[in-house]
């Protein structure tokens, strides 16, 4: 006879055959709570989400953390927790912790439930993003065709019912969800509870393909009709990776409780605690890699929570046992690389500082108004904590400012490589010239460099949007971007470091070397400026007065570096064309 011990995390943690423990089989990708229950695979109990969020007793809460954290998966457990087409399905919540309780006992299946996911919604233009939402509300009205059957709808009702497909009206899809809930509140005399999934998808594709303003006037309109406007809701949950701003989305919305990465709420509720993975490592038979698994993919906060995991890596390294990228593989990363990659001279500066393995200090703001990321550098940094590429190492609360201010760091090991390989990629596919400009760098060859970064610039100028800044003041986005990349290729041979006050000012790019052979190299760039000189000739000279006469050369002769082994180059910029003289 086989017996299965208690699933939870206790002191049992895994299958029992006869008197062996068995670990159980890691299944990849499954989101479905029912069938991690029916299988006996590997579960982290997060039923205790479920007391919680019910005895908080919030009208609308909207609950934001980075993908692959969980959220559809719970989202999953409430449904079949509370729907009543789960009822008489308590055997998939017995041994985890929710059961313990009585009153709980008897809540299980015992509401109406709308569940919908929007983590598919991932066109490129507006019309197809509204059919594709037709097409999911069009599903949820299939599902409950039934209610054509009881006679409980009037005629109108009937047609309205029969109207909602793919091809529909737009004020129908906006009001779809509301009539649902009235529908199916007047078949089970109960009001009922709505789940969306992954709610800003859309949002986000419409900043990245351009038709945000559309998206947001849909959106806002169908939220107020099933959220705020809506007498048939007894409770809601929203999930997604960022809180869009209230004035987008949300305006009409005063009863949404919004619950993000510093808030205190469900603080373990989505996530893997240390706890939770070193007993996993236990089970697996991995106890000796504690560390390692710490060092690639801790880094996590939660409120005030540090130590969590992204369950995404876990579960992979779990069944594969090798340590790599995979939370940071699972998508494109788009919009990341986006704003890094279009972001000004300083959004590149302090990333470079932060792939150095610094922290950044800011005020956060975690409402993200996405049509503000091109300009707004605090909205950008908000999106990326959102979006778990950055952690909070520590918090201050300054009574003078009465605001909150944040230290923020790369995540991990793992997020590190992804932008990592991010970075390389600007590059390698957009010109080879690159890595020849390096080697050519690195052996002192003025002449190829001159050559090669001339191909460089023709190409990937356009890369980092610079725009005027290419022509005009300064080109401030290529060259941190051009740094970004010197710093994917060089950081085994190199500490690189730009715009650092050494001697009498601030160096535009240092590369310190790690190796007693290699030479410390300085660059400085520099705009033709037609008022003060005549020719690129003029401009890179500038530049290499600028680093005698200020000195940069101070703090790697401090560093024991002798002068003969500091190379020095003005980099003068006129458009795209380039030219470098050394010295």
């Amino acid at each position: 006879m086989e017996i299965f011990c208690d699933i939870r995390y206790t002191k049992r943690k895994w299958h029992k055959r006869g008197s062996d423990f068995v670990t159980r089989t890691v299944g990849i990708g499954h989101q479905d709570f029912g069938d991690l229950r029916k299988n006996g695979w590997f579960y982290i109990d997060k039923t205790n989400f479920i007391k919680e969020w019910w005895e908080n007793a919030d009208s609308v809460t909207l609950i934001t953390r980075p993908r692959r954290f969980g959220k559809t998966l719970n989202m999953s457990m409430l449904e079949q927790f509370f729907s009543v087409k789960y009822a008489g399905r308590g055997d998939l919540f017995e041994g985890l912790s929710i059961w313990e309780e009585e009153k709980y006992r008897t809540l299980q299946g015992s509401y109406p439930v709308i569940s919908l996911s929007f983590a598919n919604v991932k066109e490129r233009n507006y019309e197809m993003t509204k059919q594709r939402i037709s097409q999911i509300l069009t599903d949820l009205y299939n599902k409950n065709y039934f209610l054509l059957e009881t006679g409980l709808l009037t005629e109108e009702e009937q047609k309205y019912f029969r109207s909602i497909s793919m091809d529909m009206a737009e004020v129908s899809a906006t009001i779809a969800i509301h009539k649902m809930a009235d529908f199916l509140s007047r078949y089970y005399g109960k009001k009922v509870i709505i789940l969306l999934d992954e709610y800003d998808t859309p949002m986000q594709e419409a900043y990245v393909n351009g038709f945000w303003d559309d998206m947001v006037s849909f959106t806002r309109n169908m939220f107020n009709a099933a959220f705020k406007t809506n007498p048939y809701l007894e409770r809601a949950v929203m999930t997604g990776i960022t809180r869009v701003s209230k004035e987008s989305i949300f305006s009409d919305l005063n009863n949404l409780e919004v619950v993000t990465t510093t808030s205190k709420k469900y603080e373990d509720s989505f996530g893997f605690t240390e706890e939770e993975v070193f007993q996993a490592l236990d089970e697996f038979g991995l106890p000796e890699r504690k560390k390692d698994v710490k060092r690639w993919y801790d880094g996590f906060t939660v409120g005030d929570k540090a130590d969590i995991y992204n369950p995404w890596s876990i579960l992979n390294y779990l069944d594969k046992k090798r340590l790599t990228t995979y939370w940071a593989n699972t998508s494109s990363n788009s919009l990341a690389g986006k704003i890094i990659r279009e972001g000004d001279g300083k959004i590149k500066q302090t990333f470079e500082r932060l792939l150095q393995g610094e922290a950044m200090e800011i005020f956060l703001d975690e409402q993200i108004v996405y049509n503000q990321l091109s300009g707004n550098e605090n909205a950008i940094w908000s999106l990326l904590l959102a979006s778990g590429y950055l952690k909070v190492v520590r918090t201050e609360f300054t009574e003078a400012e009465g605001r909150t201010k944040y230290w923020l760091a790369l995540t991990n090991r793992e997020v590190k490589l992804m932008f990592e390989n991010m970075i390389r990629g600007w590059f390698s596919e957009r010109d080879g010239n690159y890595n020849d400009f390096v080697k050519a760098m690195l052996l002192g060859d003025l002449d190829a460099m001159n050559e090669y970064m001339n191909r460089v610039t023709l190409n990937i100028f356009s890369c980092f949007d610079t725009g005027k800044s290419a022509y005009g003041a300064e080109p401030e986005k290529f060259y941190h971007g051009f740094v970004l990349g010197l710093m994917v290729d060089l950081s085994e041979r190199y500490l690189l470091t730009s715009n650092r006050e050494s001697g009498f000012g601030r160096y535009d790019v240092m590369l310190e070397p790690k190796k007693e052979n290699d030479d410390a190299i300085i660059l400085e760039f520099k705009v033709f400026q037609p008022r003060k000189e005549q020719s690129l000739e003029d401009t890179a000279a500038a530049a290499l007065k600028q680093i005698e006469k200020k000195d940069y050369a101070a703090v790697l002769r401090a560093k024991g570096i002798a002068q003969e082994r500091i190379r020095k180059y003005g980099v003068a910029f006129q458009g795209k064309e380039v030219l470098i003289e050394g010295m």
